[in-house]
C-alpha cells in the first residue's frame, strides 16, 4: 500500500519537473548544506516546486507528499523508509512536504537526519514548525521562506525586457493580482481560484487542525482583516466589528491567521517595551490578489495595495533575521508606514505615497517624516511613489531633512 502510495506520488514528481519553473529567490548555497533545510510558507506558494527544483539538483532523492489523506493515519515509519528505498533506491536526499500532518514528525526527522539522511522538509504551519524545531532540533536545521512571487519573480515570469512605462504597468497588475504562481503562470480567473484557496487555507489549516466549532466568525474575520490591510486595529474593535463573543476568541483567531502565513502585523516602535506593547498593531497580507479576492470594500484603495506590497517584501527580510520592521505614531498621531530597524540603530524611515504630487498627501507624508527623523535619529527618509523619482529637502518648525522620492517599482526590484 504504502509502495504503492509513493510510485503514484514520483509519477507527479516526474510531470511537475517537466512544467514551466521560475527561479526563486533564496539565500545562496541554502540548499548546500547537510542540515536539515526547513521550507515554510502558505499553502500553493511554490514551497514544493521550489524543493523539488533544488533537490533534483543535488541528485536522485526520495520525496513523500503528506497532504494524502491515504497517510493520515500512518504510523509506522520505518515501513515508510523502506517504502522510499523501494521506490527510489538507496538516496540519502529525502524530500518530506507538509510534514506538518504526521504526528511526531520532528522525532522522524530528528532519527533520519542522525542516519545520515540529508533532509528538506516543507510545512504550512509556523507556530507547529517553529516549536517542534526548537524543541528536538536546535542548531541542527536552518529555515527559509517560501511566499507568493515577489515584484522581481513576478517580472520573470512575463519573460521579456520592460521598459520603465511597462514597469510601472506591471506594478500595478501585480499590486491588483498577487504573485500566488498558479495565478500568474497560468491562465484561471485570478478571484475565484484565490476566494477557494483562501476556504481552502481557513478550513485545512484552521478549522480542521484546531477543532473550530463555529467556521464562520473565523471566515468573517478573515474577510475583515483582508478589508482592513494597512489599517490600525485592537483586539476590541476587531471584536465589535467581526461579531465575536470575546476579544480572547479574536486573538486566538488572529493568532491561527498568523501561523497560517495569511496575514502578519506590524507593532508601534517604541523604546519602551511595556508601550510597545499596549499599543494598537496594524495588519498586513501576505498577498494582494488575497486582498482583492477577499474584502468587500477595497476598490480605489492603491495606495494601501502598494503599502502592502512593501510590508511583505520587509517581511521577508525580517523573516531572515536581516532586520526589524515597525510603524511610527507621533503624540498628534502624524504616522509614518515603516521603521526599519538593523541591530540597535533604526536605519531609514519608509512612506508610502502613490500620488506624492497631491498638495495635501505630501503635506502629511512630509511633516510625519520629519517629526519621526528628529524623535528616531534617523536621516534616511524614503517616500516610495509610483513613478515619482527625485530628492528634496524639506524643513518645518526648526526641523529638517532630506527626502528620497523612489518609484516602488525600483525599490521593490532593488
Amino acid at each position: 500500500m504504502l509502495q504503492d502510495i509513493l510510485v503514484l506520488q514520483r509519477r507527479e514528481i516526474d510531470k511537475r519537473l517537466k512544467e514551466r519553473y521560475i527561479e526563486r529567490e533564496v539565500p545562496a548555497g541554502i540548499m548546500d548544506t547537510d542540515l536539515v533545510k526547513v521550507i515554510m510558507g502558505p499553502r500553493r506558494a511554490g514551497k514544493s516546486f521550489f524543493g523539488i527544483h533544488a533537490m533534483n539538483r543535488l541528485g536522485p532523492f526520495g520525496y513523500v507528499n503528506f497532504d494524502d489523506e491515504r497517510l493520515v493515519d500512518l504510523e509506522d515509519y520505518d515501513a515508510l523508509v523502506a517504502a522510499i528505498e523501494t521506490v527510489y533506491g538507496n538516496t540519502r536526499f529525502l524530500l518530506f512536504d507538509e510534514i506538518q500532518n504526521i504526528p511526531r514528525w520532528e522525532l522522524l526527522v530528528n532519527r533520519l537526519q542522525r542516519q545520515g539522511y540529508n533532509l528538506t522538509v516543507t510545512g504550512s504551519n509556523a507556530h507547529l514548525l517553529a516549536s517542534e524545531l526548537a524543541t528536538h532540533l536546535t542548531g541542527r536545521h536552518i529555515p527559509m521562506y517560501i511566499t507568493p512571487f515577489s515584484f522581481s519573480e513576478y517580472l520573470k515570469s512575463l519573460d521579456r525586457e520592460l521598459t520603465s512605462h511597462e514597469k510601472v504597468e506591471a506594478l500595478r497588475n501585480y499590486a491588483e493580482t498577487g504573485g500566488y504562481p498558479e495565478v500568474v503562470l497560468k491562465d484561471i480567473p485570478a478571484g475565484q481560484y484565490l476566494t477557494t484557496l483562501l476556504h481552502s487555507i481557513l478550513y485545512k489549516d484552521i478549522v480542521l487542525r484546531h477543532r473550530i466549532r463555529a467556521p464562520q466568525g473565523l471566515e468573517d474575520m478573515a474577510s475583515l482583516l483582508a478589508s482592513n490591510v494597512a489599517q490600525l486595529y485592537s483586539l476590541r474593535t476587531l471584536k465589535d466589528t467581526s461579531r465575536l463573543r470575546s476579544v480572547h476568541t479574536v486573538e486566538k483567531y488572529l493568532r491561527h491567521l498568523e501561523e497560517a502565513f495569511l496575514f502578519f502585523s506590524l507593532k508601534r516602535f517604541s523604546f519602551k517595551v511595556r508601550e510597545q506593547a499596549k499599543s494598537n498593531r496594524k495588519i498586513y497580507c501576505i498577498d494582494n490578489g488575497l486582498v482583492t479576492s477577499a474584502s468587500f470594500r477595497f476598490s480605489g484603495k492603491t495606495g494601501r495595495l502598494y503599502e502592502n506590497l512593501v510590508a511583505v517584501a520587509l517581511l521577508k527580510q525580517q523573516l531572515e533575521g536581516d532586520l526589524e520592521c515597525f510603524y511610527w505614531q507621533g503624540p498628534k498621531r502624524e504616522e509614518v508606514d515603516f521603521v526599519v530597524k538593523e541591530g540597535t540603530k533604526v536605519s531609514s524611515l519608509i512612506q508610502v505615497c502613490a500620488n506624492p504630487e497631491d498638495p495635501k498627501a505630501k503635506t502629511r507624508e512630509t511633516r510625519s517624516l520629519l517629526k519621526a527623523s528628529e524623535n528616531l535619529g534617523c536621516d534616511n527618509l524614503l517616500v516610495l511613489t509610483e513613478n515619482h523619482e527625485g530628492e528634496e529637502h524639506h524643513s518645518w518648525y526648526g526641523m529638517e531633512g532630506t527626502i528620497r522620492y523612489i518609484p516602488l517599482w525600483k525599490w521593490l526590484l532593488a
